[in-house]
């Protein structure tokens, strides 16, 4: 009988709505702005939907900690389920560590957890400490970026894959950890090196893989082609412009005379700025008291390919529908193009996700008046 571990960081995507950039030495503030948990309740919908897929897993073995690094956020028959760890209540590093330690002497498997680039960073560590680094591990996407090779693509899709690996259908293999430093990244700086190497069921359907830093030399004349045809959106002074994060974004915005910054959301209405770094509320009250037409642009991820769900978490469900799925549109480059087959979404609402679903493709900008049709894909 296979014996899976479950870890999970509760403080993981704290600060994404509230506009943080991460929850590395967030939390405390993050819970007195009103963060909600985001990822003991992704963790749950995971296992939920696990359970529902193959009834013949309830055999299974379980290991976790007590309390909210595990058990609390177990609700639905998954198999079997231990508990051989107690954490401090801060849910620290060492907390992450420590669990691990106990879940390699107790003889797991393959590890489930639930966090972001620096949970897994903790995880790997521990891993290599303990000799172990060919350990499996399938991470349920819950921090505010996750640029590791080792996340699924949504709680649902960490499910399938961890459904497909124990029914024999899934090998796997190696894949990077990447390690982000969050104080830089704050200053609004993108500053990531190989951390390590992980081993994961391999699966490009429902893994998302880890993150390219697309270069974009030679592509000064692309970029002003860009920049003129958002021009032309600037010329309706009633419409409203929301503007993702992204270096692509950030060049183009500075070449039609906006400031957007590399790793927040921004608004502008005609040619005049009206927000800077907004988080959930800010937008929200901005939406709410605007009147005229609303574009969303975004640029997707290098690699990955997601447009929603990865370090935009500021686009709240909420925010979404206030804009209108038909409202966003896609920017990006030739070069980036090249890595990016599809568009991914994960709102982080199922009913918002089939919505994006139906709509099945979205436009795209390539270039001046150019546009690309490219599919969308809710794993």
């Amino acid at each position: 009988m296979p014996r899976l571990g479950l870890l999970v960081n509760p403080d993981a995507g704290l600060g994404g709505r509230l506009g943080l950039k991460g929850s590395d030495g967030q939390a405390e503030y993050a819970r007195s702005q009103g963060a909600k948990d985001r990822a003991g309740p992704r963790v749950r919908d995971a296992l939920a939907y696990f359970s529902r897929l193959h009834s013949n897993f309830s055999a299974l073995e379980w290991l976790t900690s007590s309390g909210r690094m595990g058990s609390e956020w177990i609700d639905s028959e998954i198999g079997s389920i231990s508990t051989v760890h107690t954490s401090s209540g801060l849910t620290t590093a060492e907390d992450t560590a420590g669990l691990v330690t106990q879940l390699l002497e107790s003889g797991i498997d393959l590890l489930v957890y639930g966090g972001g680039d620096g949970t897994t960073r903790d995880i790997v560590a521990a891993l290599a400490a303990a000799d172990r680094s060919d350990l499996p591990i399938i991470g349920v996407p819950c921090g505010v970026k996750m640029h590791s090779g080792c996340f699924a693509a949504s709680p649902r899709a960490a499910a399938e894959v961890l459904s497909a690996w124990l029914s024999g259908d899934l090998l796997v293999a190696s894949t990077e950890v990447l390690d982000l430093d969050e104080e830089v990244y704050r200053q609004g700086k993108w500053v990531v090196r190989l951390y390590a190497e992980a081993i994961t069921p391999a699966s490009p359907r429902w893994m998302q893989g880890a993150k390219q830093r697309v270069e974009t030399a030679g592509e000064e004349e692309v970029l002003e082609g860009l920049a003129d045809h958002i021009r032309e959106l600037l010329m309706d002074k009633d419409r409203l412009l929301i503007w993702g994060s992204g270096g692509t974004l950030r060049t183009i915005g500075n070449q039609v005379g906006i400031a957007p910054t590399l790793l927040g959301i921004d608004a502008s209405i005609g040619g005049e700025q009206v927000g800077t770094d907004l988080n959930e509320s800010d937008l929200l009250k901005l939406l709410a008291g605007h009147d005229g037409p609303v574009t969303l642009l975004l640029s997707p991820m290098g690699g990955q390919g997601f447009l929603i769900g990865r370090g935009n978490l500021q686009l709240s469900p909420a925010v979404l529908r206030a804009v209108g799925i038909d409202d966003v549109l896609g920017v990006c480059t030739p070069a980036k193009l090249l890595t990016v087959r599809r568009l991914r979404i994960e709102t982080g609402d199922n009913e918002l996700d089939a919505e994006f679903a139906a709509k099945r493709y979205l436009k795209v900008l390539q270039g001046f008046r150019t546009t690309r049709v490219l599919p969308i894909v809710v794993d």
